[in-house]
């Protein structure tokens, strides 16, 4: 069974040099709930962009190979049933009656990768490899301003500290004098903390407290970075995937997927921002369409890397 394959990965997946590849996966299929990531993984290690049968040949002028296998992912199949749902009237009193509910089984959908397509050659961003410079920079910088949810200024940092996410102020500070490369990681960085981490502000004065420790929040701040920058081609250097492994020893498989659904969900919605702006055409659609889940994360000091 699939999803018996499903849950018997997430949490090794967390424990060793899987995960790496995982978030390679991630920003190559982002389009993909966490799930069926690893489900393409485990088919197509190689898997780097997929669509199904129809689609390769209607949306982009290419058709499978001769004798390909596709690859099997879960595709959401909703049906309805009959159910005793209970019922308060406005008098107060409790009444159960049979009603028509909505439910959401899965059933499964075979897709294919590039690979095991040929024809009409696919648009891409035009960056191979970025280093201390990166090609089409100011484009891209452009583009990750106009897709963080709160303004970006350059500014004195502590020692050591390449930018940080302050709450109060709702802004993000970049530390001036950094390389291109450096310059768009940290900022990928600080735009994950500002999605996932943020409190609410009322006259200046952060609301609340934080529902999820300081190392949950730099493992799916870092995660995100990793994976919009291993996206656009971009070497992130020395990742601390013994930190990741760390960080998710003793976690129960509910606060893993948990974490996995954030990640998946900021970097895919950053990824598409860029595509958007940088794209002459649109990455393939995936199968189905997964509502994403709205998170509403909490903090009191700024997030800094």
């Amino acid at each position: 069974m699939l999803t018996d394959q499903l849950e018997a990965g997430i949490t090794d997946l967390f424990q060793s040099r899987q995960y790496a590849a995982y978030l390679w996966s991630l920003s190559k299929l982002h389009h993909y709930s966490y799930g069926n990531i690893f489900l393409i993984k485990l088919q197509c290690p190689h898997a780097s962009m997929v669509a199904g049968y129809g689609d390769w040949k209607r949306k982009f002028g290419r058709h499978v190979k001769a004798g390909e296998t596709g690859i099997t992912i879960l595709a959401p199949c909703p049906y309805w049933t009959r159910e005793e749902v209970e019922e308060t009237g406005p008098d107060g009193q409790t009444t159960r009656e049979q009603k028509w509910v909505k439910k959401t089984g899965f059933t499964t959908a075979t897709v294919f990768d590039v690979s095991q397509t040929e024809g009409r050659e696919l648009p891409s961003l035009g960056v191979e490899t970025l280093t201390g410079t990166v090609e089409g920079y100011e484009k891209l910088l452009s583009a990750l301003t106009s897709i963080s949810p709160v303004p970006i200024t350059e500014g004195p940092l502590p020692p050591g500290v390449h930018g940080a996410y302050h709450h109060a102020e709702q802004r993000i500070t970049l530390s001036p004098g950094m390389s291109q490369a450096q310059t768009v990681k940290t900022l990928v960085h600080e735009i994950a903390h500002a999605k996932l981490h943020a409190l609410p502000v009322e006259g200046g004065i952060i609301v609340g407290a934080h529902k999820k420790e300081r190392r949950t929040r730099e493992v799916e701040a870092e995660s995100v970075a990793y994976t919009v920058c291993q996206y656009l081609g971009l070497d992130t250097g020395d990742y601390s995937f013994g930190y990741i492994a760390g960080w998710s020893s003793g976690k129960e498989q509910k606060e893993l997927r948990s974490s996995l659904e954030c990640i998946r969900n900021t970097a895919a919605e950053l990824i598409d921002g860029i595509e958007r702006q940088c794209l002459e055409l649109p990455p393939p659609e995936p199968v189905f369409q997964r509502r994403r889940k709205q998170t509403s994360k909490r903090t009191t000091k700024p997030q800094t890397r």
